[in-house]
């Protein structure tokens, strides 16, 4: 499975080729030429032309993001992180154990945010954490009593084939 992010797409270049575009139309130059010059569809040719006729070159200028604004800020994150670390027990949880309904329930009581757990995933590869399975060994275990087992007892009681 790929997880690697997809590039960023580079806002500062894009809005500094529209800001070339607003000079060439600020010097009579066509939507055509402008299209062929900076590789977009006239189309896109023509709503530029349009924004930069109604504001001029602010027309032009972009958004500064794609997408929608996340519902927890950067400093809501740094708490969410911090009840987080305080562990589930301390949030009324039996075990010590994270799970992301867990989770979405703490961001809830935080934050008032309700979150999927596809979404509170998102949320914690977004504050750098990882899945983690807890150790299904027994702190009681003997290595040395397991070790004999095998090699004593296990021979005598496995089933072989028969002859």
């Amino acid at each position: 499975m790929n997880t690697t992010m997809s590039p960023r797409r580079d806002f500062a270049a894009l809005q500094t080729r529209r800001m070339q575009a607003a000079k060439l139309f600020e010097q009579g130059r066509r939507q055509a030429e402008i299209a062929r010059r900076f590789h977009i569809s006239r189309p896109t040719a023509h709503r530029w032309y349009q924004a930069w006729r109604l504001k001029g070159r602010a027309g032009l200028r972009g958004a500064g993001r794609a997408g929608r604004k996340p519902r927890l800020s950067s400093e809501n994150l740094r708490r969410l992180e911090a009840a987080l670390l305080q562990g589930p027990t301390a949030w009324g949880f039996r075990t010590h154990l994270w799970t992301l309904e867990r989770i979405a329930e703490v961001i809830w009581k935080t934050r008032h945010v309700r979150y999927s757990v596809s979404q509170v995933w998102r949320v914690l590869r977004q504050l750098g954490w990882s899945r983690q399975r807890p150790d299904r060994r027994a702190r009681e275990r003997n290595e040395v009593a397991i070790r004999r087992w095998v090699r004593v007892r296990w021979v005598q009681v496995k089933k072989t084939p028969r002859a």
